[in-house]
């Protein structure tokens, strides 16, 4: 996987500068954007993990076949209905960018929110390519939901610990999780994706399925959270 660019558009909107903000961006900040952009570019490693697994609905949520695990929560149930297999993905961008951002912060904040903007829309990049690489290991007859990360809704933050297990991030990617929750390194994701026989509908192929997207922050200034 090669992350050639970055999306600064998609930067700029995590930063709350609107949707047109690339077009407005000028002087020092634009300076600042690009120097970061290219450091992050030498420095960011994206990898990914995924495994797939067959599922069963249960009384309390999803069950993951030959795991312990179920996945908790009226959202992911919602999230999984009719597909019968899904696939448990993990994508980081490696411990390197962490680095980068902290010695940012030393050099002070703004150039700290911007490398952390531009990492966060990579970190969505990376999603989108391992998303693509997967479907088409997959197979093409088959159909896909959008990614539903823990936390989202009343699905547990916590299920990324067993998750995270499960497809062996630690080891193959270098992706833990600490007692509060927090994945290491910082720009990493993980998520659940539904596999169909059958049409997805359209509701759970984007943000129309959450139960936040009246009031999400995120869905207000760019697409959606990762």
């Amino acid at each position: 996987m090669r992350i050639e660019y970055l999306n600064r558009a998609e930067a700029f909107r995590y930063m709350g500068a609107g949707t047109d903000a690339e077009n407005k961006i000028k002087g020092e900040l634009l300076k600042i954007t690009e120097e970061c952009e290219q450091a992050l570019l030498k420095t960011l490693e994206p990898r990914y993990v995924y495994k797939v697994f067959d599922i069963i609905p249960a009384e309390n949520g999803i069950n993951i076949l030959n795991t312990p695990l179920t996945l908790k929560g009226k959202d992911v149930y919602s999230h999984l209905k009719g597909c019968s297999r899904c696939v448990f993905l993990c994508v980081t961008l490696s411990a390197g960018v962490d680095k980068l951002i902290r010695a940012y912060e030393t050099e002070g904040m703004e150039k700290a929110l911007v490398a952390d903007s531009l990492a966060s829309a990579a970190t969505e990049q990376a999603c989108e390519l391992a998303e693509e690489e997967i479907q088409a290991a997959v197979g093409k007859n088959y159909h896909f939901t959008w990614r539903f990360s823990p936390g989202y809704g009343d699905f547990p933050l916590d299920t990324q610990v067993e998750l995270l297990k499960l497809i062996d991030a630690p080891k193959r990617i270098g992706v833990t999780v600490t007692d509060s929750m927090i994945l290491i390194p910082r720009k990493s994701v993980t998520a659940v994706i539904g596999v169909s026989e059958t049409e997805i509908p359209k509701g759970r192929r984007g943000c129309g399925s959450c139960n936040m997207k009246d009031s999400c922050k995120y869905r207000k200034n760019y697409r959606h959270c990762v």
